[in-house]
């Protein structure tokens, strides 16, 4: 270990991403997925629903079109009619006008003014004639465009139909697939019964999941807020939990604000101790110890409803339990991030260096031989405990983990933002925890954007 004044710049670095780390929260992974269930089956009706719709909305555009389809024929009927009324016509008026010709010629030799008179009536009639047969074909034009428009409006209608059928039967085939999959999850909630009910018969410990309203329920125990970050820490009776919360909250024991301690469980029902640094969005939770209550061990994690937690320290002195073990059981299948924290480092090795001989009344005691004792006990416990954990760990069929080795006099002097004389893991602790947070809110941040 190194010169004291070596730590100050990661200590400086731990306290900045303290204070970036929690000013923005997020909402917890674990509480997102257990409250979307019952929206899930309402999306599944909400299909059904929709596709019924669809159907009936896909008949009314067929007739619709159909319809559409007859006024168009008795449209284009009408414009034929009158475009044979207006030939008809034209062909009266040609002979009229051929007729007023001859008329003309016979007036030329009477009167040369009435002759002009008539040129002009019919000029004026020929002209009406063209214009009444550009009228008529326009009308044609407009009734050939106008059986174009409702082909085109039927095609479209056609198409709409199609489409429409086609989301119905896509519905009707995510509908089907729900349900069977429905069905799937009926038949493995039946398998995982009968295999609950044979391990139970076989001394198997069951895993349990929480539901919805016992979810809830919890939430309103810890009196959970969106927004605050909740740590809870957790072990057997006298394991200093209490003492550890209040050097991460920078108190003392027995100064205002801390937490309650004592050589007996001072806790049966946990108590909730915000962080006294508002710029910190800190809850922490001191959970009452196995040993206290009439609990299974297996059945400690949901019962104190620590699946709503964001991060859970699993705090020992002396012996890693069967309590401890299913803590982090629990934790990996809820995917929350979790510390095995071993407290009280300093009395330990106060412990180990008397059983190696060390008089500490002997005053005439050389100060290198206390510091060669102290630093072969520190490397013995820190051994010991790092073996001792890796054991149980294996014997639970648990992944190897880390264990921090803590004093929590050395934590709070970190907390206070002063260099500590003799750290093992403290700093390690508060980093890690950092980053762990961080890499959990991060992904429900992601989850939350992108639904």
């Amino acid at each position: 270990m190194g010169p004291a004044v070596s730590v100050l710049p990661a200590l400086g670095f731990a306290a900045a991403t303290v204070l970036s780390a929690f000013r923005r929260p997020a909402p917890n992974a674990t509480i997102q997925a257990i409250a979307n269930r019952p929206q899930e089956e309402a999306a599944i009706r909400d299909a059904q629903q929709r596709a019924r719709e669809a159907r009936a909305l896909a008949e009314q555009i067929r007739q619709e079109a159909q319809e559409e389809r007859q006024h168009a024929r008795q449209r284009l009927e009408a414009a034929e009619e009158a475009s044979r009324s207006a030939r008809e016509e034209a062909h009266r008026m040609m002979t009229e006008m051929v007729e007023a010709q001859r008329a003309a010629t016979r007036a030329r030799v009477e009167a040369e003014a009435a002759a002009q008179a008539s040129r002009e009536d019919a000029m004026r009639l020929a002209e009406q004639a063209t214009q009444e047969c550009q009228r008529a074909r326009e009308m044609q034009e407009q009734a050939r465009k106008a059986e174009e428009a409702a082909k085109e409006e039927a095609k479209k209608a056609k198409k709409t139909a199609k489409k429409e059928r086609q989301k119905a039967d896509a519905a009707r085939a995510e509908a089907e697939k729900a349900a069977q999959a429905a069905q799937e999850e009926t038949k493995r909630a039946m398998s995982a019964k009968e295999e609950i009910e044979k391990r139970w018969k076989e001394g198997i410990q069951p895993v349990v999941t929480p539901t919805v309203a016992e979810l809830e329920a919890a939430k309103r125990r810890v009196q959970y807020q969106e927004g605050l970050f909740h740590f809870a820490v957790a072990g057997v009776a006298g394991s200093g939990k209490s003492s550890l919360i209040n050097a991460f909250r920078c108190l003392r024991n027995k100064e205002a604000g801390a937490a309650a301690t004592g050589v007996t469980e001072t806790t049966r029902v946990f108590d909730r101790y915000p962080d006294p640094n508002p710029q910190y969005p800190l809850v922490w939770y001191d959970i009452p110890g196995a040993g206290t209550l009439k609990i299974p061990d297996w059945q400690y994690f949901n019962a104190q409803g620590l699946y709503v937690f964001d991060c859970i320290i699993v705090l020992f002195d002396n012996r890693f339990t069967m309590t401890d073990v299913a803590i982090l059981s629990n934790c990996a299948r809820f995917n929350i991030p979790a510390f095995i924290v071993r407290s009280k480092a300093d009395q330990h090795i106060r412990n180990v260096i008397k059983e190696m001989g060390y008089d500490s009344d002997d005053e005439d005691s050389d100060p290198r031989s206390r510091e060669r004792l102290y630093q072969e006990a520190r490397q013995h416990f820190i051994e010991e405990t790092r073996e001792n954990i890796k054991s149980n760990l294996e014997n639970a069929n648990l992944p190897d983990r880390r264990v921090y080795i803590v004093s929590n006099d050395t934590l709070l002097s970190i907390v206070k933002g002063k260099a500590p004389r003799k750290a093992i893991d403290e700093i390690e602790l508060l980093r890690d925890i950092v980053n762990q947070t961080l890499v959990r809110r991060g992904r429900a941040e992601e989850g939350s954007t992108s639904s």
